[in-house]
């Protein structure tokens, strides 16, 4: 029941923003990619240290970061005029498993937002990608970041990052990883300002309900 209502608002927001046709053709690569999917995935291992916001602050005036834990903490942002669900129908699901939601938004709109996992049944709910990370010797997630379309083009995932990271970095995490499509370019422009380890290429082919996961070290 949670993924098909989360799947209508999805499809509602998509015609509403996007138009009709722009929701077709998500519809089509949706189809294909369901039963066959071949991506290539660059890791990048980000080093934990203190960093200087001011090289990181989007251009964007009057803005404000919240970070909600729970469906409680995004209910109450949602009361204050915060618009939290705006986009994204899986952030219900998400925070419900676990998942920390990282907002930015411009006057209670939503501009962008992004999300870290503690746990592997957190990291599956922001995206169900089989990369090897040790949960129990503090190593963390990062990843399902989106930015609203008016908002793009302004910093705002470089941030986004900025600002998950200091936090993994203050509760005492070790080592944080996020992987990225190969042809994600927005993405990899956002990392090549934080400076992170390259730390694998992974090769992934879903067929069928099947899925192969390969990391080749860099």
């Amino acid at each position: 029941m949670h993924k098909l209502k989360s799947s209508l608002k999805k499809a509602r927001h998509i015609i509403e923003t996007e138009g009709l046709a722009s929701f077709i053709r998500r519809g089509v690569t949706f189809l294909r990619h369901s039963i066959f999917l071949q991506d290539t995935y660059y890791i990048y291992d980000h080093i934990l240290e203190e960093k200087n916001e001011a090289d990181f602050l989007p251009r964007l005036q009057n803005f404000t970061l919240v970070i909600a834990h729970n469906n409680q903490q995004a209910d109450e942002l949602s009361a204050q005029g915060y618009e939290f669900r705006s986009q994204d129908g899986e952030d219900h699901y998400r925070l419900d498993k676990g998942a920390i939601a990282f907002c930015v938004f411009s006057e209670g709109e939503l501009a962008h937002k992004g999300w870290a996992a503690l746990t592997e049944e957190a990291q599956k709910a922001i995206v169900n990608l089989p990369v090897k990370i040790d949960f129990s010797a503090g190593e963390s997630f990062c990843g399902g970041t989106l930015t609203v379309p008016k908002f793009r083009q302004r910093g705002l995932m470089a941030y986004g990052y900025f600002e998950k990271l200091q936090y993994l970095r203050e509760i005492g995490r070790t080592r944080v990883i996020n992987c990225v499509a190969e042809d994600n370019i927005a993405s990899h422009r956002a990392m090549a300002k934080l400076h992170p380890k390259l730390y694998a290429k992974a090769h992934y082919v879903k067929f069928s309900g099947l899925r192969f996961w390969k990391e080749v070290v860099c």
